[in-house]
């Protein structure tokens, strides 16, 4: 990317939030925090009423709006593939809203690239899987995110799986989060006194009420990482050649996918596995494209692994 096309880049991340970080900026583009400095002086520069705090970011002082923006073709494109996966991994008021925001997306596109989408429309599929066929949000997940930004107690009418029992209670919600093709719930239970894990698809009745909670609670990811130190989980870090990242994409959520970043010309992907054996074994059917970043008892099982079929092999071919 050239510095005109970043720095435009950057203008456009900076109106995306109240508060950017100089750090989230270079960690985005992969440049150091010295240039992210000069190209926001370039923007100050031309006019662009930037305010930055030290040890708090940048921002835009409010009224200032960028003119309409137009989208690349291969932007366009990957909103199009996003729309199809919301259209089957998500709840109905969630499409919905998704849908009406494709359609002021495609009011800005120029021609050529609205005929584009139209033509690869019927050319793109998210198919559903074995892991969605019992999923049922019951148009749930908008109304729990309006929750959770207005920090709104939430009534449930919740049907626990362990016990068989359908019981009503009053949340606290956290966040929600997709895994194994179900969408979670993290709240604190007010009949509980506690913190707990929620299935959305088991939630019968949901209902905001007019009650706001004080209390300050965890962030979803702060949450999640407590909850996998108290069930010994183990993280691993590894970085992955781009050229076969998409061949990863479904098997990943299966052995415990967490988040991933580009570094350079590979990815580096987070991982919280029950198993480091089964990671292990995993791992070795591209650990030719692949590094071991930690932790280093996984590279230990790998090595054995690999030694341990060679020996095998080595024995076979002697017999011969």
């Amino acid at each position: 990317m050239n510095r005109i096309d970043r720095v435009s880049a950057i203008l456009i991340q900076l109106q995306s939030r109240r508060v950017v970080k100089a750090s989230d900026i270079a960690e985005r583009f992969n440049i150091s925090l010295r240039t992210v400095y000069r190209d926001v002086k370039t923007l100050e520069e031309a006019g662009i009423p930037i305010i930055g705090e030290a040890g708090v970011g940048y921002s835009i002082m409010d009224g200032y709006r960028l003119p309409p923006v137009m989208f690349t073709r291969e932007e366009a494109t990957a909103f199009l593939t996003a729309e199809k996966f919301v259209e089957q991994w998500t709840d109905t008021a969630t499409m919905e809203h998704h849908k009406s925001a494709m359609y002021k997306i495609r009011a800005i596109l120029k021609t050529a690239e609205k005929n584009l989408l139209e033509e690869i429309d019927s050319k793109i599929e998210v198919l559903k899987s074995h892991s969605q066929l019992n999923v049922d949000n019951k148009d749930h997940i908008q109304t729990l995110l309006n929750g959770i930004a207005h920090r709104n107690v939430i009534t449930l009418d919740y049907f626990a799986h362990h016990s068989q029992e359908h019981t009503t209670r009053d949340i606290e919600p956290v966040g929600i989060f997709f895994k194994e093709g179900y969408w979670h719930l993290i709240a604190f239970c007010r009949m509980r006194d506690a913190y707990r894990d929620f299935r959305v698809d088991r939630i019968n009745c949901i209902k905001i009420t007019e009650r706001v909670f004080d209390n300050k609670h965890p962030t979803l990811k702060a949450y999640i990482d407590q909850t996998a130190k108290e069930q010994e989980l183990d993280m691993v870090v590894i970085r992955v050649e781009k050229s076969i990242c998409n061949r990863l994409e479904q098997q990943k959520y299966y052995s415990g996918f967490i988040s991933e970043k580009a570094v350079g010309n590979q990815v580096e992907m987070t991982f919280l596995t029950m198993s480091l054996d089964a990671f292990a074994r995993w791992f070795m059917m591209f650990g030719d494209k692949a590094e071991i970043i930690s932790p280093d008892s996984l590279k230990e099982r790998v090595w054995n692994l690999v030694s341990a079929i060679t020996q095998k092999n080595l024995q076979f071919t002697n017999s011969y």
